[in-house]
């Protein structure tokens, strides 16, 4: 019988960043709008304390990593990863630009503090590590402790998918109803697919690295418009 203990654990990305940008907000007495560019750095120290998280509670039901997340040395084709990889390009992008149609009657719509400039320095140094820790922090999370841990085949998906998209909706936190609901669109029909071809194959290795592929889509941008300020500007008045 699956232990059902850690999937308590899913929704607990998202409790973390609304608490980060909140006590953000007050610390520096600023508006969460006006913070949001760091959430590139904010999400890589998340990722980094639930990776640690991860692991001990894998320990703890005696498992490793690998183990609590299903990971098996050599059972991924390449042809997995490329049509993953794909989807996950796809249906992200589609997503958004769907969101953001419904949401905001703009076609196609980029949230613009998602690709805010933070200090060069940064930027650069955060460009590997977020999208390696993101994809072995949410995947590990929503897919090991979530999918794996749930009995109910229906649940098991749904469940976990739902909270994989709820985080997005605090990565940055604003307090505005329209634009948690655009990033809960953007993220719940590429999660859905993800954990349903999880619960199937239940091989995380294709998941992980086209999740990593798009992040590094994203840092891509921001570490352009922390490069280049005026870029931001004018993506931004497009």
């Amino acid at each position: 019988m699956k232990d059902h203990k850690l999937s308590y654990l899913l929704p607990i990305r998202s409790v973390i960043f609304l608490l980060v940008f909140v006590i953000g907000s007050l610390v520096s007495g600023k508006e969460p709008a006006d913070i949001s560019n760091w959430w590139t750095i904010v999400a890589t120290v998340v990722n980094v304390f639930t990776i640690i998280l991860l692991v001990f509670a894998a320990k703890k039901k005696g498992m490793t990593y690998p183990e609590l997340i299903g990971y098996k040395k050599g059972g991924t084709k390449i042809s997995q990863i490329v049509i993953i990889s794909i989807i996950v390009l796809v249906i992200g992008t589609g997503g958004m630009y769907l969101a953001g149609y419904l949401c905001y009657g703009v076609l196609p719509y980029l949230s613009p503090m998602m690709i805010a400039p933070i200090p060069m320095v940064l930027a650069i140094i955060n460009f590997l590590p977020l999208p390696i820790t993101t994809a072995l922090a949410e995947d590990g999370l929503y897919l090991g402790c979530g999918v794996n841990h749930i009995e109910n085949k229906v649940l098991a998906i749904i469940v976990p998918a739902f909270f994989y998209a709820l985080q997005h909706c605090f990565i940055p936190t604003l307090f505005d109803a329209r634009y948690i609901v655009y990033r809960f669109l953007s993220f719940l029909p590429l999660t859905l697919i993800l954990c349903r071809y999880y619960y199937k194959k239940r091989n995380p290795v294709p998941i992980m690295i086209g999740h990593a592929l798009i992040d590094l889509m994203t840092v891509s941008w921001v570490l352009a418009t922390s490069i280049d300020p005026g870029f931001y500007e004018m993506m931004v008045n497009m």
